[in-house]
């Protein structure tokens, strides 16, 4: 589980690697290019119920910490889906279980690819 710490916040927000790795590129050149955007998630269920929203903004300290020390392989679907979300009005909303499956979906792919 990935770490992303926002602000002044000594808490960060738990991300699964692999989506975290997506947000970061998304972030990064968004925020490189000036552009804020908001990024929102529902709390995992093991968490107090709800859900967060970040506004984004180059003024506003990021980090990200990521549990596995190999990259994420990215996925250019998942990528143009946040990327069409973060410039929407409704931003980036990140989604575990949708994350998850499409995870499954490419491992499933690349092991058909490998045999």
């Amino acid at each position: 589980m990935g770490l992303l710490f926002y602000g002044n916040d000594t808490t960060p927000a738990e991300i699964p690697d692999r989506l975290l790795a997506h947000v970061k590129v998304v972030t990064a050149t968004k925020l490189r290019r000036n552009e804020s955007f908001t990024v929102s998630w529902r709390h995992p269920e093991a968490d107090t119920s709800g859900r967060t929203t970040l506004w984004l903004q180059p003024a506003i300290a990021l980090r990200f910490v990521f549990e596995n020390p190999e990259p994420e392989t990215l996925d250019p679907e998942l990528l143009k889906e946040l990327v069409a979300a973060a410039n929407s009005a409704g931003g980036m909303t990140l989604d575990w279980e949708q994350e998850a499956r499409a995870a499954t979906s490419a491992q499933t792919a690349s092991n058909l690819v490998a045999a």
